[in-house]
């Protein structure tokens, strides 16, 4: 029973576009920025599945940091641990510790993420919601245990 409530819940903070934060780490990956638009794909019938992958040292992470581009935008850096970026298999199936992330500008899917750096061209002026998520080559999002890894920072814009 408590599963059940605990996964009802889970998939409406989803579908809301709620995550867990998770603290700060500072772990280096390499580098390679690459990502699809959220235009160049389609995977509706994906979103709201979640992957549970078990707790423990070998268990997945995610950080992030975002700073203003000296020239224009603003640079987000990914940092994970146990996980690789594995775009020559995304939309096959489910392999622990691989896949891709997801990008959300105050709920909005823009991007989907194949490395550790992305250059986010525009954001509104103001208080914005940058959210990242880690998806499996399924597309589903990840959870260690209880907690989707799913990281939201807030980013004042002028």
């Amino acid at each position: 029973m408590r599963s059940l409530l605990f996964h009802s819940v889970l998939l409406v903070c989803v579908w809301l576009g709620g995550s867990v934060v998770r603290g700060e780490h500072e772990h280096h990956q390499g580098e390679g920025p690459q990502a699809d638009t959220a235009e160049s794909y389609s995977h509706q019938e994906h979103h709201g599945r979640i992957t549970v992958v078990p707790m423990g040292p070998d268990a997945p992470t995610l950080d992030f940091v975002v700073t203003r581009d000296p020239d224009h935008g603003w640079n987000l850096r990914l940092i994970t641990m146990n996980f690789r970026f594995a775009p020559e298999n995304v939309g096959g199936e489910f392999i622990p510790g691989e896949g891709h992330a997801h990008l959300y500008v105050d709920g909005e899917q823009v991007a989907r993420i194949y490395g550790s750096w992305f250059h986010i061209d525009k954001l509104r002026h103001g208080l914005v919601d940058v959210t990242v998520t880690l998806n499996g080559n399924d597309h589903s999002q990840l959870s260690v245990g209880d907690a989707l890894l799913s990281v939201t920072k807030q980013v004042q814009c002028e």
